[in-house]
């Protein structure tokens, strides 16, 4: 439903007055909500609110005054690894215990139409807008202090690049519109060779959810890429989801492409379960249904599954928008494993394999929370962890790894996205409105 539309021009000019005024825009939560609202291995979830105007509640991105950091969970510390970059996304780690980070932000896109408009102002408050550095820069700690004291610019011209996988000598770039392909030797600090299309991957001129996201199978033949959907949903018309709100298998000898998983409205972070060889992925999920719906969440992703997006959510509960409906679909939508709160944004993931933090974070996939925009209170703008038993989430709620990215007067000070380990087995964390790479270890010596 484009409700953007169906508002009076009166109400609209209001509303974006309050906008720039206040971190309130248009409308405000009804009622309370339960804190506990949204997570878990079984989530309550809340009635869908049926409203002419959504809850936008934008927190203005301001970045760290100086001398300020997020405070880290007991038993361990934080330090910056990496400052002053251009909207550092996302994070890989290399081999030799180097560090790629993606500066990157959205390629210009089609915004036609009030209803763009008015998003464009609601990004640009959260911090979300601006020029896109389209650069890989790697990151080098060559006195093992945890600070990296070398930086260079591996990769400059690219198109939004977001993921990156190195597989034998060739360093995978997935751009918004494509996977490209350099080569690469380990040690080198920059690539000025030209790279090479592996295979195209669905963009076009609305490009709605624009990362793209990759990560390689153990044996190296096969890449995983998530692409997110065009729309809330569906609205864009079934014809723009194309391939979209998905994972995607791609042979890497061939270039030959298929849809691994569907019906994921808007996956990000991938990982890999070391002992059941799982592909795993964090999942932002739809919007305009109230402060505790729908929550985003944590899956394994099975060959051939559908989780419901656009026509249902968390298994079969039916997104009544949505016309018309496919009710063979609904009936095989899988219920996701693990519900992370609702417009929390969860991005990043990390399984915990080889981390140095305390034993509480031994089995389990760290999780990078970008931040809510449309809920009041906010959610997310945290580094959560999710405890794990015999492979799967184990139930337990999820513990607070690192926080206080928002002030008190609910400024974002920083969103947390992507997060790795690194070499050591720290915790990377790339911060996207601080221009950061924080660094998380044990406090102990």
């Amino acid at each position: 439903m484009n409700f953007i539309n169906k508002i009076p021009a009166k109400k609209i000019v209001v509303g974006i007055a309050l906008s720039l005024g206040a971190i309130s825009v248009f409308a405000q939560s009804s009622g309370s909500s339960s804190s506990f609202a949204g997570y878990g291995i079984n989530p309550v979830l809340t009635a869908p609110e049926k409203k002419l105007l959504p809850v936008v509640n934008v927190a203005p991105a301001k970045g760290w005054p100086e001398k300020t950091l997020p405070t880290p969970t007991h038993g361990t510390k934080v330090g910056i690894f990496a400052k002053d970059l251009q909207h550092p996304r996302w994070l890989y780690l290399l081999p030799n215990g180097d560090v790629l980070v993606a500066e990157t932000n959205a390629p210009p896109r089609e915004n036609k139409g009030f209803r763009a408009w008015v998003t464009s102002l609601f990004m640009k408050k959260a911090g979300s807008t601006g020029e896109s550095a389209n650069r890989i820069t790697l990151l080098r700690d060559t006195d093992n202090d945890g600070v990296a004291d070398f930086r260079s610019p591996l990769l400059e011209g690219l198109h939004s690049p977001f993921g990156m996988a190195l597989v034998g000598s060739n360093l995978y770039i997935a751009n918004t519109d494509a996977i490209v392909h350099f080569d690469y030797r380990l040690g080198d600090t920059k690539i000025t060779s030209p790279g090479t299309r592996l295979v195209d991957l669905p963009g076009g001129p609305i490009n709605h959810h624009w990362t793209k996201n990759i990560i390689a199978s153990a044996d190296g033949s096969m890449l995983y890429a998530t692409v997110g959907s065009n729309s809330n949903v569906g609205e864009a018309g079934m014809a723009a989801e194309e391939d979209r709100a998905a994972i995607l298998a791609i042979e890497i000898r061939t270039g030959k492409r298929e849809v691994f998983a569907s019906g994921l409205r808007n996956p990000n972070g991938l990982a890999w379960h070391p002992v059941t060889g799982e592909l795993w992925t964090v999942v932002n999920e739809r919007d305009e249904l109230g402060n505790d719906l729908v929550p985003d969440y944590l899956t394994s992703v099975k060959k051939g599954g559908f989780y419901g997006w656009p026509y249902s959510y968390f298994g079969q509960h039916i997104d009544e928008r949505v016309k018309p409906q496919q009710p063979e679909l609904v009936r095989r939508a899988i219920v996701p494993d693990y519900a992370l709160g609702a417009h929390t944004a969860s991005l990043g993931l990390a399984w915990s394999e080889g981390n140095s933090l305390p034993a509480q974070f031994a089995n389990g996939m760290f999780i990078g929370q970008h931040g809510s925009w449309n809920r009041k209170p906010h959610s997310g703008y945290k580094v959560v962890f999710i405890p794990f038993a015999n492979g799967k989430p184990s139930g337990a709620p999820p513990v607070d790894v690192l926080t206080d990215f928002l002030s008190k007067d609910g400024d974002a000070l920083g969103r947390p996205v992507g997060v790795i380990l690194d070499n050591k087995g720290a915790l990377l964390v790339a911060d996207d409105v601080g221009n950061i790479i924080w660094r998380v270890s044990s406090a102990s010596p």
